[in-house]
């Protein structure tokens, strides 16, 4: 079962919308696509919503992302790896949550503090994490949402994983199709010789 505690009371921003929206998508499916995915049903959420495309195993970077993820990197973080809001600390656990929620495949979910500093407020977040199929039908893309509560003072912030949970999508891991075996020819059944009587006078 996939739990989300709940964020601020009154906080349109609230990440437990994005994961109904995903498992609304869902459909049958363990993993929906990313064709599938309609910006105006989560239209209350898109300045803190990013999708990733995974590069390599536990590496994954911004593809699309909202106005709020810049705000808190001081620049635009399309085509940045989504590990730079990670301190370098957590970016090896980060790693191997990016592995699972790809893999597996994995729903994510961090809670994340940003200490206080010059210029910087103590900050508390929540980052989802929800796996997606590609147009080839990989699973290499995901939907997530960032939330930070409070301004972000002097840029760039970066957290601490003060909590990770990570649940396998229902339906267990993804079925990887091989390729079907060429057919073997079939033997071509031969009757018994047939004897020829010749004579000669």
């Amino acid at each position: 079962m996939i739990e989300l505690s709940a964020s601020r009371p009154g906080d349109g921003r609230d990440t437990r919308k994005l994961l109904a929206y995903w498992l609304g998508l869902q459909d049958g499916r363990t993993v929906p696509k990313r064709a599938d995915i309609d910006p105006r049903r989560i239209e209350g959420l898109l300045s803190d919503t990013f999708i990733l495309e995974r590069i390599a195993p536990g590496l994954a970077r911004f593809r699309v992302a909202g106005a709020n993820l810049a705000e808190l990197m001081g620049m635009d973080v399309r085509g940045m790896p989504v590990s730079s809001f990670i301190n370098p600390e957590g970016r090896e656990a980060f790693a191997g949550a990016l592995a699972r929620l790809f893999e597996e495949p994995a729903t994510v979910q961090l809670d994340l503090v940003s200490a206080s500093g010059f210029g910087q407020p103590k900050l508390t977040g929540r980052m989802l994490l929800l796996p997606l199929r590609s147009d080839l039908g990989d699973v290499s893309r995901a939907i997530g949402c960032l939330v930070a509560d409070g301004r972000p003072g002097r840029v760039p912030r970066r957290f601490d994983v003060a909590r990770m949970r990570v649940a396998p999508v229902d339906g267990g891991p993804v079925e990887v199709r091989r390729p079907e075996p060429a057919p073997r020819p079939v033997p071509v059944k031969r009757g018994p010789p047939h004897l020829r009587l010749v004579t000669s006078n």
